[in-house]
Parts: C-alpha cells; structure tokens; sequence
C-alpha cells in the first residue's frame, strides 16, 4: 500500500512539473498571479523634454516571453506591472520602427520605480526628409519637438537612390506647384513615391500636396488626373474647401487617447483648400471628421501596393522587426521587437508583419488642413504632432 501511495504522489509531482514549464500565451493571460511583480512609472516626454507624448506603448517581457504592456495616458503618464528581475522596458509610438527607446530596469517585488523623465524621453530612430511648400513648415513642429529632419526637393524626390536612404517624407502644402510644366519629372517621382511605400517608407502630405497621392498639381479640380500613385478608384480631392472654421470629431480612439480631447475646432484661413470628395472607407482610415456633415479632414492607409514596383531597402538598418500582439481582451497591438525575439513571440501566437494593412506597406497620412507658416492651427497642431511621431 505504501509504495502505491508513493508511486501516485510521484505521478502528480511530475504532471505538476510539466505543466509549469508551459509557455502562456499573452492573448489568453491577463495576469499569472504565481508571478511576482512590481510597477514601473514614468512620463514619456518628446527628446526637448517639453512635449507629454500620449498614446505610446510601454512594454516589456518575462523570461517566458509574455508581454506586459500598458499605454501612456494624454499627459504622458503610465504605469506598467512588469514581472520582478532585471527587464528592458520598450517605449514607442506608432509601430515602433520609426520612434521607440529601450531602458533597462530592475524590478522588485511589489515595489514601484519611478524612471527618469531623461530615461523616458522618446528617440528618433529614423531619418526624416521634407521638401519645403509655401504655405507649411512641418518642420518647425518636428524641430519644436527635439527632432531633426532634412530638407530635399522634387529633384531629389526623382532619385530613389536619394530618397531611399528616408524612412518619412514629409510633403508641404504647395510643393508640387510645377506638374504641367515638367510631367515627365512628376511621373518619375510618383514612381519612386509608389515604390518607396510599397517598400516600408511612410509619407504625409497636406491640403494641395494629394497632387502627390492622386495627380495633378496645385488646385485640384478633377478626379482620375494625370499623375500620382494612389489608384484612383481609392481617393478624389476637389479644391472645393470654403474659408472658415469647421467643428471636427476625433474618430479614432489611439488617437484620442493621445490627444485627450475628441472635438476641436479647425481653421481653414485661406480661400479654397483640398476637400475629400471622395474615399474607399476599405482603404483608408478616417482619422477626423468635419462634425456636421462627417466629411472626412484626415485619413490614412497602410494598405498600399503596386505590381510591379521594385523591392528596394528602404531607410535606416535596423535590427528590430514589426509583430502582431494581441493581448487579454483580443486587443491587438502592432510593435516593434528585437529580431531574435521573434521566434518566440511566433511560438505564443504573435505574427509577423502590422496588425492590420499590406505586409510590406508604409504608412500615408493625408490631411485636408496643415501647418501654416504662420502658426495660426490651434489645436491642429496637436495632431500633426501625432502624425509626425506615428508614421
């Protein structure tokens, strides 16, 4: 009878072993309680270390590969429970590849570290390009934020080799400004544009600038133009806009989140400006919308491609690659992770490649307002600080 008795005791020993040593898969776990944690606080601020940037994804793993992740709030402010030891908290915004900084930190069991606002500042991964308009200087928000960009022109946007180099290109309201003198010039750069997408880059363009995206030049009157590299069956742009102040709607929530406000005010100060006539909602993601009517002011897609574009490396060598998380809840999260740990996160159910949108595909942002030389945007400004440091 008493060795039987040890025999069963033995068995259960062993199957409790086995099952200690599974691998938990972050989007069926909320919280193991056997693990012992502690909580890490902080304010992810711009490199100036002025700028509170909302909406960041704050993260880190335990040794079994699980996530532990949280957001900052409008203010910049998180709290993150990570597992107790020695970790790398991640900080990034948009899918990482572009903003991200890494912070090593020793947790203790149910005890909270403050971060340094000097360790939680976000860096620029990337390489920034603008070419300069006559009515925008985005670069003066990207400046204003700590960050670098350099200027290049419709010459340089004719060389892929040149603009390859960028990871963003920043496209100013009324740049394009000579498409029917030179087209043969603005087909090789719609080109080069369709390519550098299609191979990770990502771009913003405003108000006459969806010349870029669709054709044309400054003034776009018509659909279906000459030109561009967004097919035209995706987007139409007439420069119908009327001079005024239009109520607007936040409709997205990370967004939201990161700007702490869902309304606001816009001010279309000159006489005429690009208005979304047209969009296939398949396609393009409606970022804000005119209130009274739901016109679309701002879209993006990552949902780009082109047959027949060259495979091209495209901007700055990394060794991180982008994933799909999804966490408790079935909340999905796109990030980007040191390349050997892909394979594991593969194992507990992640994907490799965004969330959502094309595999190979960079971001477009477009808006119907921008960054007047003057200054005068408001609360617009909040949000092309959003585009700048999620594309």
């Amino acid at each position: 009878m008493r060795k039987f008795n040890l025999l069963f005791i033995f068995i259960v020993l062993l199957s409790l072993g086995s099952c200690s040593s599974e691998v938990e898969n972050p989007s069926q776990v909320a919280v193991d309680n056997t693990v012992k944690t502690g909580k890490i606080t902080g304010k992810v601020m711009s490199q100036n270390g002025t700028k509170p940037i909302g909406g960041a994804s704050v993260f880190t793993f335990d040794e079994k590969y699980k996530i532990y992740y949280t957001a900052s709030d409008a203010d910049g402010n998180f709290t993150l429970d990570a597992p107790v030891g020695n970790h790398t908290i991640h900080i990034q915004t948009g899918n990482g590849s572009n903003f991200r900084t890494e912070i090593s930190a020793t947790v203790k069991n149910n005890e909270t570290l403050s971060l340094d606002a000097g360790q939680t500042k976000l860096n620029q991964v990337a390489k920034i390009a603008y070419v300069k308009g006559t009515y925008d200087k985005i670069e003066d928000i990207i400046q204003t934020l700590g960050y670098t960009a350099t200027e290049i022109t419709n010459n340089d946007l004719a060389n892929l080799t040149t603009i390859a180099q960028y990871d963003i290109i920043f496209l100013n309201c009324g740049s394009r400004n000579n498409y029917s003198s030179n087209p043969a010039l603005y087909n090789v750069i719609d080109g080069n544009l369709a390519t550098f997408v299609a191979n990770g880059g990502s771009i913003y363009a405003s108000d006459w600038d969806v010349a870029y995206l669709v054709g044309g030049t400054t003034n776009t009157n018509n659909c279906s133009l000459a030109g561009g590299f967004v097919p035209d069956t995706k987007l139409c742009s007439k420069n119908i806009g009327n001079v005024g102040t239009v109520g607007a709607t936040v409709n997205n929530a990370g967004l939201t989140t990161a700007l702490g406000f869902n309304t606001l005010n816009i001010d279309f100060d000159l006489t005429a400006w690009q208005k979304i006539v047209n969009y296939d909602p398949t396609y393009w993601e409606v970022l804000v919308k005119e209130t009274s009517t739901n016109d679309a002011l701002m879209i993006r897609t990552n949902h780009f491609t082109a047959t027949g574009t060259p495979t091209t490396p495209i901007g700055t060598t990394t060794t991180f690659a982008t994933v799909c998380i999804t966490l408790p809840g079935n909340i999905q999260v796109t990030i980007s992770v040191p390349q050997v740990l892909v394979p594991y996160l593969v194992a507990l159910g992640a994907t490799v490649g965004p969330c959502s949108g094309a595999s190979n595909s960079g971001y477009i942002y477009y808006t119907t307002f921008h960054n007047h030389a003057s200054g005068n945007i408001g609360n617009a400004g909040v949000i092309l600080q959003y585009v700048i440091l999620n594309l």
